[in-house]
């Protein structure tokens, strides 16, 4: 016993002896860090001054320090910024839900203005902008070099007022110009809709609407459908959907699941990692579920689709989604601004980050580009031909009963509105009918 005492004593005397030994060597190599620092804080001081005497216009001292502030975060990543007390209470408008713009979520890249994705409903939705454009101009003017919150400034203006952007898109050989009217942008969270016995739940946003707004239009539709029971799954439509507030994605997930884990985040310090779980609570008590994604599906929206996907409760559809795997806190500053900077990485509960990669899913479905209307005369050649059942005299099927038969029609009218819904929405048929064969096998296995 007396060893051990000993060797321990040994062991804490060697230690001592050894950071006596570094202190110094420490101590200087901190100290040159710090007077490096402060070298590097006097030439901000120079360089600053210097402007403000000698450029060739009067500067504005506050325009300049923030430009500076701006710069040294933009520097960072795509993510990190500062915002002006102005920019900062139009981003807390934001996620109540209804602020003024174009209506388009974007990012900043190789110079350029790149789209996220265009919110639905909103002018730059309907003007026809998508998803992977690049906004080279505004109102002729270039916004190469500027920073990404100059560049939206830009594109800010009076309601009702024009703006004219040109854009740069994959697969068109020239850049062209678009027309759009500014507007106030109201945003609904959530939109409901039933497709034969499919609920589809629109999520358009990660605002603190949106499981609030999840469960009143999923209970709608499960009332117009008559119960849970007839219920074959729900779509969740996250298209084009830029993403938000974090809590809001893990409630959202957290309607879907039992229990297990949905996203963590991890920091810089070991100590700031956090992990949030489901509790026990599914909305649709296992019924299957589709989530729909493509190249503007992003951040919130890839917790959601990758919480899903990793507990294997839902399949994926679509096309890869936009790959923002990172998180970024809103720190106040004085004169009621705010630094928005990037503190984490989350990650799925497989412990993939998707950083950079996107969420690939697991049935990719490309969405066919619009066709014009076919004309009268083609459209004439797809009426429905005429069948047995149209022929004066038929005889009539006698291996159905009344109400047998009533269900068969209906369940032929059902598949004839999702065909109808091809011509519409593709990917979202596509879901509709997945659902729907799933349901099937599991009528038909004992």
């Amino acid at each position: 016993m007396k060893k051990l005492l000993i060797a321990a004593a040994g062991g804490t005397i060697a230690g001592a002896l050894l950071t006596t030994q570094i202190a110094g060597p420490l101590i200087a190599q901190n100290a040159a860090h710090d007077s490096s620092v402060y070298e590097q804080l006097d030439l901000f001081g120079d360089i600053f001054e210097r402007i403000r005497a000698q450029y060739v216009e009067p500067v504005e001292t506050d325009k300049l320090i923030e430009a500076a502030i701006n710069g040294m975060l933009t520097s960072l990543d795509p993510h990190s910024s500062y915002l002006s007390a102005k920019d900062f209470e139009d981003m807390q408008v934001q996620t109540k839900g209804e602020f003024g713009g174009l209506g388009i979520e974007v990012t900043q890249e190789e110079g350029f203005v790149k789209v996220i994705s265009p919110m639905d409903g909103t002018p730059a939705a309907n003007a026809g902008i998508e998803a992977g454009d690049y906004i080279t101009h505004v109102n002729g003017e270039s916004i190469l070099g500027l920073m990404l919150d100059q560049a939206v400034d830009l594109m800010r203006g009076p309601v009702g007022s024009e703006i004219i952007i040109t854009v740069v898109r994959a697969g068109t050989p020239e850049p062209f110009d678009v027309s759009i009217i500014r507007d106030t942008i109201k945003l609904t969270a959530v939109k409901g809709r039933v497709v034969g016995k499919t609920v589809v739940l629109r999520i358009t946003t990660f605002n603190d609407q949106t499981t609030s707004g999840l469960k009143e239009e999923l209970a709608k539709g499960i009332e117009e459908l008559g119960g849970k029971e007839n219920l074959e799954g729900v779509v969740v439509d996250l298209r084009n959907n830029p993403g938000g507030l974090l809590d809001e994605a893990i409630t959202v997930s957290d309607a879907f699941l039992e229990s297990g884990e949905i996203v963590s985040t991890r920091g810089r310090e070991a100590s700031d990692d956090e992990r949030f779980n489901a509790v026990a609570g599914d909305l649709i008590d296992g019924k299957p579920i589709v989530v729909l994604i493509n190249g503007g599906s992003a951040s919130a929206s890839e917790i959601v689709t990758g919480a899903l996907q990793d507990h294997h409760r839902a399949i994926v559809v679509g096309t890869k989604s936009f790959g923002k795997g990172s998180v970024q806190s809103l720190i106040g500053l004085k004169g009621d601004g705010a630094m928005k900077l990037t503190i984490a990485r989350y990650y799925t509960p497989s412990g993939r980050s998707i950083q950079a990669l996107g969420i690939s899913p697991d049935i990719v479905v490309q969405q066919p580009r619009r066709t014009p209307e076919a004309t009268e005369e083609e459209a004439a050649t797809t009426k429905r031909l005429t069948s047995e059942a149209d022929l004066r005299g038929a005889i009539t099927n006698d291996s159905m009963t009344e109400d047998e038969k009533t269900l068969y029609l209906e369940e032929q009218a059902q598949a004839e509105e999702t065909a109808k819904l091809r011509d519409e929405d593709y990917q979202l048929a596509y879901a509709v009918d997945i659902l729907k064969g799933l349901t099937k096998i599991g009528q038909d296995t004992p």
